[in-house]
């Protein structure tokens, strides 16, 4: 299970969260939102939900582990372990070298970590719940996938992130996360549903956290100067995010 923690309020000076324009282009994304942002996303979500009792779509999962492993035996790969961060990583090197995206430091990290937190909150639990065995018999976690989650937590945070700057962005990102579900499925790790809502969390995971965070910023943080470290966390098997929120 996951564990958010809202540590502390403390005094201190700090520079400025956001911009007058960073102030101005949240509000235009606010009212921008569109229902249709969540349908394919939360359909996604619905196949794999679907795909635990439906004898076809069981069936057409077998259909393609047999394609991808069955017929096919090979060694298994640890690329997916690692991959899935790379467009993350993309967008703090891309603000490096100059490229700036939407937000600025602190609200960029606090949306990503706010993002994978989301994702996880409801991935863990799912895969207790839903109890669905792993292709390869390894274990009962199989359902959703989570590296496809994350790895599209992370396209879609780039998406969002350079979306007005350039649609190539997010296309890569897209590109390096259908690799990683891919790859869970070449490692036979995952089934076909398990990869598809995966993808769904992820990228729901990602609206979400850009519809809440500004809210919560404005109802905590509005008209005061603050900064924000969000550190993760990994211990005995619990993973959360500890949270220090300056304000002066």
């Amino acid at each position: 299970m996951i564990a958010l923690w809202l540590v502390s309020f403390v005094s201190a000076s700090a520079q400025k969260a956001t911009t007058p324009a960073d102030s101005a282009s949240a509000k235009k994304n606010r009212r921008a939102i569109k229902p249709v942002t969540y349908i394919v996303p939360a359909v996604m979500v619905t196949y794999g939900f679907i795909a635990l009792e439906s004898k076809p779509l069981i069936q057409f999962n077998q259909n393609i582990k047999q394609t991808i492993w069955d017929n096919h035996p090979h060694q298994t790969t640890s690329i997916d372990d690692y991959l899935w961060v790379a467009p993350v990583a993309s967008v703090y090197a891309l603000n490096l070298a100059g490229i700036k995206g939407k937000h600025n430091f602190a609200d960029r990290t606090a949306l990503y970590f706010f993002s994978t937190a989301i994702a996880t909150a409801f991935v863990l639990p799912t895969k207790r719940l839903t109890n669905e065995l792993r292709p390869d018999g390894s274990n009962r976690l199989s359902f959703p996938s989570g590296h496809t989650s994350q790895s599209f937590v992370s396209a879609e945070f780039l998406r969002m992130e350079y979306k007005d700057v350039s649609p190539w962005y997010g296309i890569a990102g897209y590109a390096v996360a259908a690799t990683t579900g891919y790859l869970r499925m070449y490692n036979n790790k995952h089934w076909f549903s398990d990869v598809v809502a995966g993808a769904g969390v992820g990228i729901l995971s990602v609206q979400a956290a850009y519809w809440i965070y500004p809210k919560l910023k404005q109802k905590f943080i509005k008209n005061k100067k603050s900064t924000a470290l969000i550190v993760p966390f990994y211990q005995e098997k619990q993973a959360g995010l500890y949270c220090t929120i300056q304000i002066r």
